[in-house]
């Protein structure tokens, strides 16, 4: 019961930053909103893995986490780099 109550916390935490997107019109806002959405969605997956004992599931939330947020990072650089020039 509490493992349901702590997903239902985690999944309602995950709308703050999807809000924040809708409602902000700076593009760095929205990355950083962004970033936090595929964090947190890692963080679920691999809470998810660990309830189910599957770890193929877990090793794609770990995927996520290391390389997921490279790519914004380097959609950043890039957006910056074009406003720059």
């Amino acid at each position: 019961m509490n493992l349901n109550l702590a997903l239902i916390a985690m999944i309602m935490a995950l709308l703050i930053p999807i809000y924040d997107a809708w409602k902000n019109d700076n593009i760095w806002q929205k990355m950083l909103a962004f970033s936090s959405i595929s964090t947190k969605t890692a963080i679920i997956i691999l809470v998810i893995s660990v309830l189910r004992d599957d770890w193929m599931i877990g090793v794609v939330a770990a995927i996520i986490l290391t390389v997921g947020n490279t790519g914004l990072m380097l959609l950043a650089n890039v957006i910056k780099k074009m406003s720059d020039v």
